[in-house]
């Protein structure tokens, strides 16, 4: 067995050991339910946890908003080089789910599954990363550089709020971990699209639809109109997709409408092709005489574009699991991640971290115990040889 395997038995172990307190804390972590966009419940979540981390020796800061609660960044010492660039570990304390919906699906094992609203996507992550660095202390082993956690309170709604705090962090490192739940057989993920999201408002003029119908310009009309256009921006073979979501408008059957809406999500994996649909709807014409259009919205997140050295960083990921007899899968997905703006600034980024399992915003939401010792001496590995 070489030194590296060595290395990683010993994890193993220690992992082993220390399952029945990693389950602990995921549940922990799980029962304090953080829907985002509920300022209070995110920002005691970040709280308490933070109280943990400073009893594992970070400097944990604590950046506040009044309508999305509280981001966690926590810096850690335990490193061989403290000059040298930070590697980043970003994670978030939001979840979905309402809250009370605790008390209709509590913390359950079944088997090798536990479920939770939020145990996969993903506290369970938040969880391991933790534990990790708590391991290279209580070993005696260290990180090549610094490691910075940060946890924000809004990934799922699209860190309005956090995105400043990840990219001024970002720039300060020299690599990122992503504590993001891997595609369901512990895939991970070194290549994401981009997001957009657009509100088309149309207006129009309100008439009685029995004796002046003529008189009235009927906004769903026009927006019926609009969405068979929008339909056509999208290229699957380029990766560009576009999905009308939402549409209300209108007030009763018997009045023409005067105002309608559409949310529109819009993926892309090419970074002209997201400039190429914002473009195509800043340009919408109305279709019908005296509509008018209003177009909110863009670009949420860029494309997290898998690079030369994503590639590298993931060969350097599947050679540690290869130490465990773990055969590493790669894969680009659909959906983004706080990662996107880290890569989007040239920061090779490894996403999909966590625990395996499945049913991420789905009521069937679980992780897979026997993961949990595989992923965490992965995440550990990488902490210290980054």
């Amino acid at each position: 067995m070489t030194q590296a395997e060595n290395s990683s038995a010993a994890l193993l172990a220690h992992f082993a050991e220390k399952q029945t307190e990693i389950l602990a804390f995921i549940r922990w972590l799980v029962e304090q339910e953080s829907r985002s966009g509920e300022a209070d419940a995110t920002t005691r979540i970040a709280e308490n946890f933070g109280e943990r981390l400073t009893q594992f020796g970070a400097a944990v800061d604590l950046f506040r908003d009044a309508k999305f609660g509280a981001t966690l960044r926590a810096r850690f010492p335990h490193n061989a080089n403290p000059d040298a660039k930070q590697l980043l570990v970003v994670g978030h304390l939001d979840t979905v789910w309402p809250l009370g919906t605790l008390a209709l699906r509590p913390f359950t094992i079944d088997g090798d599954k536990a479920y939770a609203p939020g145990i996969f996507d993903m506290k369970a992550g938040v969880t391991l990363a933790t534990f990790a660095l708590l391991a290279l202390k209580e070993l005696g082993r260290q990180s090549q550089r610094p490691v910075t956690f940060l946890m924000t309170c809004d990934e799922e709604t699209g860190s309005h709020f956090s995105r400043p705090l990840i990219e001024a962090e970002a720039q300060h490192s020299q690599a990122a971990l992503v504590l993001e739940p891997p595609v369901p057989g512990g895939t991970i993920k070194t290549g994401r699209k981009g997001v957009g999201e657009f509100e088309l408002i149309v207006r129009g003029r309100s008439a009685h639809a029995g004796n002046d119908i003529r008189r009235g310009i009927n906004a769903i009309n026009e927006l019926a109109q609009q969405i068979l256009t929008i339909n056509q921006f999208a290229d699957y073979e380029r990766g560009t997709t576009i999905n009308v979501g939402v549409v209300r408008g209108g007030t009763l059957s018997n009045v023409v409408a005067a105002e309608a809406h559409a949310a529109i999500d819009m993926r892309f994996e090419r970074v002209e092709e997201g400039q190429r649909i914002e473009e195509a709807m800043a340009n919408l014409m109305p279709m019908l005489d005296g509509a008018q259009l209003e177009i909110k919205g863009g670009i949420n997140r860029p494309p997290l574009v898998r690079t030369q050295a994503i590639a590298d960083l993931f060969a350097h990921a599947k050679n540690l699991a290869a130490e465990m007899d773990y055969d590493l899968q790669e894969a680009s997905v659909g959906g983004g991640s706080d990662g996107n703006f880290i890569a989007a600034l040239g920061v090779p980024v490894l996403d999909g971290l966590g625990v395996d399992g499945e049913g991420a915003h789905a009521e069937h939401e679980h992780i897979l115990i026997s993961d949990i010792g595989r992923r965490a001496t992965l995440l550990t590995r990488l902490i210290e040889t980054i």
